[in-house]
């Protein structure tokens, strides 16, 4: 029996998720995923803000990094990140629960273009990121996929 391309993505996610300690270990929370897309959240910690007392990019580029990484990763190809450009647009305070949504906007061959738009609880953008992948050798799921 087959899986739907939902239950695929949500299969990946789930491998994947269980050896991803970096976005576990700061609080991301992986609330949906599908066919070429992902969406995480996580909340700005006081280790988390910068000299200014708001939020250090990296850290909105590493949620946006991860949104990307399950979004491109959902079709059972082992995928990584071939090249990321942020734009950060809104600083970020100390609470704020970010969102990151991945959307697939081309994948072709072994090549994929991934936007990543992340928003605070008011649906305010903090940053647009931009995901190019790539495709490895390897699979997420065994035979049974």
């Amino acid at each position: 029996m087959s899986m739907t391309p939902q239950e695929m993505a949500e299969a990946c996610a789930r491998a994947m998720w269980n050896d991803d300690s970096a976005s576990q270990r700061l609080g991301m929370v992986l609330d949906a995923v599908g066919p070429g897309t992902a969406t995480l959240s996580m909340t700005i910690t006081g280790d988390m803000t910068n000299g200014h007392g708001m939020c250090h990019g990296g850290y909105i580029f590493t949620l946006a990094d991860s949104a990307f990484a399950f979004a491109c990763n959902s079709y059972n190809q082992r995928v990584v990140a071939q090249h990321c450009a942020v734009s950060f647009l809104n600083p970020v305070s100390r609470g704020t629960k970010l969102t990151a949504t991945a959307q697939e906007i081309s994948r072709r061959g072994r090549s994929g273009i991934y936007d990543v738009r992340v928003t605070d609880a008011d649906g305010t953008i903090v940053a647009e990121f931009r995901g190019h992948s790539r495709s490895i050798k390897g699979t997420h799921l065994g035979e049974e996929a």
